[in-house]
């Protein structure tokens, strides 16, 4: 389930980690295991990183078109902007965006180049940190900013941890867990992380791409993961299959309409480990006329009001998505957010929905309107 608005919206996630950490093997899962999607790869600092999916497409220039539908491009900081514009055309039909900044990039300036743009088809889809569990000291010592990264991290993942034991996987974690209290954290070895974390499985199904030859990607996902980029060479041949990291989810689907300060109460206090809240709220008497796309991930949340469409049930349906939560005291906390009984018949009053509207951005570019989901 998609909101319409931020489904016109492409979301930016940017992927960064010092080098080594295992962020381009990372991202190369993603690409194999895109679902039909098409993403398009957007590196930053380029001549720092190696990106595998490129060779695959031979020689790169400042764009390639790759044969397994991603898109990638070798930019900096100041072309990110005409490259974000470029990459969120309808005609591009692409669905993600990731910018891989190199480990020298300082990520808190891409993010906020993603706030602060104006495009109303792209939307900020996350800071994601990748670490290496088994350097993690000797990173931080080489790289004193690694606590500041973490700081401002919505999603952590702690990499390789096939490396380390249990008991310095858990030490880790608590590291990790003081100097970024806000993020979530997903353990990971190989770079498996579900793609459900940042983005949604078939958004496009892949019958809807053009039929083209098996690339060399295609075949290698077939016969199982292989071990590139940092993790080449040391790996190779050990365990032929790897169960990536997965997500866990919540669903709520209720025709009841939602208190908006209770909903805020609860969206302000997300709790450790929920990543993304995505879907519709129907805010009732408090705005009858109007239905609530929202999309938050880490510490970003936005509204998008729009009529409802014709024919549609007034129902609230929302997804939330995260590693390690507590699935049925987030269910319950959706229900207390519920308006019910004789609150229902009770006029809001006029201030109800201004901590709502703090969320809400000005009205999309009648382009974007007219362009295809």
């Amino acid at each position: 389930m998609n909101p319409s608005t931020t489904g016109r919206q492409i979301p930016v996630v940017v992927l960064t980690g010092f080098l080594g950490s295992g962020k381009t093997t990372l991202l190369n899962h993603l690409l194999r295991r895109r679902a039909g999607n098409r993403i398009a790869v957007v590196v930053n600092d380029f001549g720092a990183v190696e990106i595998d999916a490129m060779t695959v497409a031979g020689q790169v220039g400042s764009t390639v078109s790759l044969g397994n539908g991603c898109l990638c491009c070798a930019v900096d900081a100041s072309e990110l902007d005409g490259y974000l514009e470029r990459l969120s055309r309808p005609a591009a039909r692409i669905d993600l965006i990731v910018i891989e900044a190199s480990g020298l990039a300082e990520p808190q300036e891409l993010v906020r180049m993603i706030l602060t743009g104006d495009n109303p088809r792209t939307v900020y889809g996350g800071l994601v940190q990748v670490v290496d569990a088994a350097e993690f000291d000797a990173t931080r010592d080489r790289h004193p900013e690694t606590d500041r990264h973490l700081a401002i991290a919505d999603l952590v993942v702690l990499n390789k941890t096939d490396r380390v034991t249990p008991a310095e996987h858990e030490r880790v974690l608590g590291v990790i867990g003081t100097l970024g209290p806000g993020a979530a954290v997903v353990s990971a070895s190989y770079g498996r992380i579900d793609p459900g974390l940042l983005f949604d499985p078939a958004a496009r199904p892949a019958e809807d791409e053009k039929i083209r030859q098996l690339s060399f990607e295609d075949l290698r996902a077939d016969e199982g993961e292989d071990h590139t980029g940092e993790d080449a060479g040391e790996h190779a041949g050990e365990h032929a299959h790897h169960p990536h990291t997965g997500y866990e989810s919540v669903s709520y689907d209720e025709p009841a309409a939602m208190d908006p300060r209770r909903l805020m109460a609860f969206l302000d206090s997300r709790p450790e480990g929920l990543y993304r809240v995505k879907g519709f709220v129907d805010f009732g008497a408090a705005d009858p006329g109007n239905r609530y796309a929202v999309h938050a991930v880490g510490r970003f949340l936005r509204f998008y009001p729009e009529p409802w469409p014709r024919g549609t049930e007034r129902r609230t349906q929302l997804v939330l998505i995260g590693s390690g939560i507590d699935r049925d005291a987030l269910a319950k906390e959706l229900t207390v957010c519920a308006v019910t009984g004789t609150e229902a018949a009770t006029a809001p009053d006029e201030s109800a929905m201004w901590g709502v509207l703090r969320y809400v951005r000005s009205e999309p570019a009648a382009e974007e309107a007219a362009g295809p989901a």
